[in-house]
């Protein structure tokens, strides 16, 4: 997966680990961000990015691996282990100096319960998505969350349907009592939630009731689209029902 003259991004479908090779610097940044992010999406579970043949020429450089952990922190089944033997101080993704380190933490991660769909850009899919969150709540053991959540989902499709006009693919996996939800569609119209909107206003209420269920929600830019998700808490449904 070639990103950038002077650095590669190489990914093995049947791997999880992705290879930086040659030189990162601040200008190769922005295509190696993009490429690691494509690559998370594609596969879920955890990835190990290995740092051990990129000569990086900054803490700049460096810190674009931070940026893609913490944007997919949210996203469902989503994760990012680091390979670099030098363990640079400070790094927000976990760091592990070999590879057998990396390996062994990435197997000892709990195997992520995953479920996509992929939908058409048709008013009918947002039924579809409900079904397989509701799905997913029953056989996750959270089924509080399935209202939230399909309330949620719903106007991640609409969106999807009246803004972007793409195929997209629907993406639920739990992490304990949580929900973690995402759409990823194939438009750079990132959604733009400007708060309340006025009583007399015929729409701009759906990223509004994202924002009311959701513990947190955002939007990732990809090269050729995004991905949009929220996650939800049981907590803080139990906390509204009381």
């Amino acid at each position: 997966m070639p990103t950038d003259v002077r650095c590669l991004v190489e990914a093995d479908e049947s791997s999880a680990i992705v290879r930086l090779t040659g030189v990162l610097d601040p200008a190769g940044t922005a295509a190696v961000r993009d490429a690691l992010l494509v690559r998370l999406w594609q596969r879920p579970g955890p990835v190990i990015v290995d740092l051990s043949a990129v000569r990086i020429d900054s803490p700049d450089a460096r810190a674009v691996v931070d940026e893609v952990h913490r944007a997919v922190t949210d996203w469902p089944a989503a994760g990012l282990l680091v390979l670099d033997p030098a363990v640079a101080p400070g790094a927000a993704a976990p760091v592990y100096p070999s590879l057998d380190e990396a390996q062994a933490a990435l197997a000892g991660a709990p195997l992520a319960a995953v479920l996509n769909a992929d939908l058409p850009p048709v008013v009918a899919a947002a039924r579809e998505a409900r079904a397989l969150v509701t799905d997913g709540c029953a056989r996750w053991g959270v089924p509080d969350l399935a209202e939230p959540a399909c309330i949620a989902v719903t106007e991640m499709v609409n969106n999807v349907v009246a803004h972007a006009g793409t195929p997209m693919t629907l993406r639920v996996a739990p992490v304990d009592d949580a929900l973690h939800v995402a759409v990823r569609d194939h438009s750079t119209r990132r959604p733009a939630y400007v708060g309340l909107a006025p009583l007399n206003s015929a729409g701009g209420r759906g990223l509004l009731l994202i924002d009311t269920v959701a513990r947190r929600w955002g939007s990732t830019p990809l090269p050729d689209g995004k991905v949009v998700w929220c996650l939800l808490h049981a907590e803080d449904e139990a906390a509204t029902r009381s």
